[in-house]
């Protein structure tokens, strides 16, 4: 594996705090008061641009943060194979934006290695790598649902070959996912997933993490937190509610099931589960129906 470069910097004289000169969201938008993704010249005023160099999570499903430091807030994790753009590399961090969403954070620089295609995605529920081709095979590691990985040849009837085992293809999408396949279903897979701030796995997820890895997991993507999901969808008015509708409320985000039952990932409680709608609104108010393209 080659070493990968080292993002590319350019200085552009301009005020120092460009976030008070721009509406743009600084969630999907990186710019700094020190640096701004080269695409945003023009938009934004800042004393340097750099160039994005894009990398792969090349190991686990890695925590982003809103700052370079483990003890930081999470805003979100990196899946293992999916790429980061990295625009500033300092300190054994990257600053940067997860390719699929656009979403601005810092990645350990140790979880990202040389830019690599990927063939498949793991889903729709975790997959299994076995060290042989061999359901009796001892398993090295579990890879979480929409993982992106490179399949490089074929071990008989039923397993893939990729990077440090085998895979059963059960446990394998093509790389755009399952298009046209029940989204609301692969969310249901997550039943019982323990509630993490920022969490995208089984191993824990947030109201909004599962919203965009179980339609990631369908061919849809969309934004990563639930104001973004919520803008993307129509109202619906409740008589008219059915399954695969969101329900929202600030800050918060879920699922319906049918017009009564919400599926979602909830900090009361800490666990991924279906309650009654009406229960969910007892404790937030009401909560305003909405429909996801598609």
């Amino acid at each position: 594996m080659s070493a990968p470069d080292p993002p590319r910097a350019a200085r552009i004289t301009g005020p120092r705090d460009a976030r008070r000169l721009s509406p743009l969201d600084p969630r999907t938008a990186a710019w700094r008061a020190d640096l701004a993704d080269l695409a945003l010249a023009g938009l934004v005023a800042a004393p340097a641009y750099a160039a994005p160099v894009v990398r792969t999570n090349t190991g686990a499903a890695v925590m982003m943060h809103d700052a370079a430091t483990h003890g930081a807030l999470a805003v979100s994790e990196l899946l293992p194979g999916e790429t980061f753009a990295v625009l500033e590399e300092s300190g054994g961090w990257c600053w940067g934006y997860s390719v699929h969403d656009h979403y601005v954070g810092y990645v350990p620089a140790a979880a990202l290695g040389a830019a690599s295609p990927a063939t498949h995605m793991a889903g729709p529920g975790d997959a299994l790598l076995f060290a042989a081709p061999d359901i009796k095979a001892p398993v090295r590691a579990t890879i979480p649902a929409g993982s992106r990985l490179a399949v490089t040849g074929q071990s008989g009837p039923d397993f893939l070959e990729t990077a440090g085992g085998h895979i059963h293809a059960a446990h394998l999408l093509e790389p755009e996912g399952a298009p046209g396949h029940d989204w609301v279903a692969f969310a249901e897979g997550f039943l019982g997933s323990p509630y993490r701030w920022g969490g995208r796995t089984r191993a824990g997820i947030d109201c909004s993490g599962l919203v965009q890895v179980a339609r990631l997991l369908a061919g849809r993507p969309i934004g990563r937190d639930s104001d973004m999901q919520a803008k993307a969808a129509r109202p619906v008015a409740r008589a008219a509610a059915a399954r695969g509708d969101i329900a929202c409320w600030p800050g918060h985000i879920g699922i319906l099931l049918d017009k009564h039952r919400l599926l979602h990932a909830t900090a009361h409680g800490m666990t991924t589960r279906i309650e009654h709608l009406a229960d969910v609104e007892a404790r937030n108010g009401p909560a305003e129906l909405r429909r996801l393209p598609g």
